[in-house]
């Protein structure tokens, strides 16, 4: 009997909870798939790109990206010839406009990556974007892309991230800057 009773307070307390049971939610619409264009600033805002490639200019509370010169990476009128020289445990120095780096590896400037044909990226394909971020060569084929670009970490964006990378950076106001080559590091005397 008391069995009974226990089953029948069972069955009395599963109806009960199942009526007062608030309705489950309806499920959360998935979100829009944002086009190639939204997707790509969203990855470039995100990934660190203006970090390096928008020139720095000092604001009230310090360094702030200049954002009329976007992403047009090094400025061309400032010039600069050699490195600081850096013993340990210093492995590298930023220029002001956090846009020239020097370390064992040489000078390196970063690249205009607006949409301007001669200084930036107005020539290149999506295929060879592609391929410079895979490779870590400039152009896809040429000189290795050199520190800080963290080309090791970006070459993992799967193909649509890096189209849509492109595919943003073709909408960008184009800036004409021609970013100077690096200054390769040269072995020290006797070595």
């Amino acid at each position: 009997m008391k069995h009974l009773d226990r089953l029948g307070i069972a069955c009395v307390s599963l109806v009960l909870t199942a009526a007062c049971a608030q309705p489950a939610p309806p499920a959360a619409a998935p979100s829009p798939t944002p086009n190639p264009v939204e997707r790509g600033k969203y990855i470039v805002s995100t990934a660190g790109c203006h970090d390096c490639h928008t020139p720095a200019k000092m604001g009230p509370n310090g360094p702030e990206p200049d954002m009329a010169r976007m992403l047009s990476g090094h400025p061309e009128s400032l010039k600069i010839t050699k490195g600081p020289k850096l013993e340990m445990p210093w492995m590298g120095a930023a220029s002001a406009t956090f846009t020239a780096w020097s370390g064992p590896w040489g000078i390196s400037f970063t690249a205009n990556l607006t949409p301007d044909d001669n200084t930036g990226l107005g020539k290149w394909t999506e295929e060879l974007f592609m391929k410079a971020i895979r490779e870590g060569k400039h152009m896809g084929t040429s000189r290795p892309i050199l520190p800080p670009m963290p080309w090791q970490v970006y070459r993992n964006f799967t193909d649509d991230d890096l189209k849509a990378i492109f595919a943003y950076l073709r909408t960008i106001p184009a800036v004409v800057n021609h970013v100077p080559d690096p200054i390769m590091a040269t072995a020290p005397p006797g070595k």
